[in-house]
């Protein structure tokens, strides 16, 4: 047998020592691309089992930060269901879905939680399914029983979104520039957006008035389309028409009887308090009036209002000019009359003072 020589025991020291250490060994065969790929492969994972429909995840508060949780039977249903995407994992897709998990707990991609209110809530039966506020557990391994665990990467923006917050910037210079569209345009787009807030409101009305029907005669609270006013929620669940299983208790016969009481004492003051016809035609003409300024106002008829504004200034500075001036010019025809006559005043106060003077030396002659 060989002994080894000085290069070999060399190489030997640097890859235990980088064993040990945990860093890479420069000589080792494997490349580092490939390695940092080792590294990945669970980040990967994460992202895909994120990204994934199937996997049912609610939106709750943590520490005062929003995350996206889901349970751990349902982490388990699913890698049942999809064991396809254990081959992301490459070396360690052998591992059972417990291993997987506390590995992603390791990695500080999960973190495990708990629900905060612990006690069942007056007036139900169990505690909330998703629960809207939790803690951290203080153990970070990995349970189905009631146990909750929130993403603590951030998730990637598809491109679509990425496309769509570009657009934003254009879309409120199109809403400014509102006023200057043709007047077709304008047409179009507000009655486009008159019908979809009536339509909103019809709806939200519709539901609100069977969920009262349904709770007063049946006892039963049943909400049809019950995701409309979520805060997070996808495009298919937003219009998911069919409503969730009441897990309340059943409302008290008082209760509801107070609430009818309530119902029809609305609608009787609604009623009595309706406008008439004659008011009713007034805030038609009302909003007839402000439909028209908004569909009729053009930069041309700005400008043009403006000229007109300006001339009707220009127009009521001559007349005050005018009018200024013939206030002076009738001020110095008056007092000429006046220096006229007092001239004729003087003339005469002369001639009588002259005949006095000549019957006074007529006097003196005889």
């Amino acid at each position: 047998m060989k002994k080894m020589g000085g290069a070999e025991k060399k190489r030997v020291r640097r890859s235990s020592a980088a064993l040990q250490n945990g860093t890479r060994d420069p000589n080792s065969d494997t490349p580092p691309r490939k390695q940092a790929a080792k590294k990945d492969v669970f980040q990967l994972f994460a992202e895909k089992v994120r990204d994934h429909k199937d996997l049912v995840s609610r939106w709750a508060v943590l520490q005062e930060t929003r995350v996206e949780y889901y349970r751990g039977k349902d982490f388990v249903s699913f890698l049942k269901n999809h064991p396809e995407l254990k081959e992301i994992l490459e070396s360690d897709r052998n591992l059972e879905t417990e291993d997987i998990a506390n590995a992603l707990l390791r990695k500080n991609l999960l973190v495990r939680c708990d629900r905060v209110v612990k006690t069942v809530r007056p007036g139900k039966k169990k505690l909330s399914t998703w629960p809207a506020h939790l803690e951290i557990f203080p153990d970070q391994i990995f349970s189905e029983n009631d146990a909750f665990f929130a993403w603590t990467f951030v998730k990637r923006r598809p491109l679509w979104q990425t496309l769509l917050s570009f657009c934003w910037p254009v879309l409120t210079l199109a809403i400014c520039l509102f006023p200057v569209y043709p007047h077709r345009c304008k047409l179009l787009i507000l009655y486009s957006c008159a019908g979809i807030l009536l339509l909103i409101l019809s709806l939200l009305s519709l539901r609100a008035t069977i969920f009262g029907v349904l709770y007063i005669i049946l006892g039963k609270r049943v909400w049809f389309f019950p995701n409309i006013l979520a805060e997070e929620a996808t495009l298919g669940e937003l219009f998911r028409f069919c409503p969730k299983k009441d897990e309340e208790e059943r409302p008290k016969w008082t209760a509801r009887l107070f609430y009818a009481m309530v119902a029809v004492l609305a609608i009787l003051l609604l009623r009595h308090h309706a406008p008439d016809e004659a008011a009713r035609a007034r805030y038609q003409k009302r909003v007839y009036n402000i439909i028209d300024d908004v569909l009729e106002w053009s930069p041309s008829l700005a400008l043009s209002g403006m000229m007109e504004k300006q001339q009707n200034v220009f127009n009521a500075t001559e007349s005050n000019d005018n009018f200024t001036d013939g206030s002076i010019v009738g001020s110095e025809e008056t007092v000429l009359p006046d220096t006229g006559a007092e001239q004729h005043e003087g003339e005469e106060m002369g001639d009588v003072e002259d005949n006095d003077l000549h019957q006074h030396h007529q006097h003196d002659n005889i």
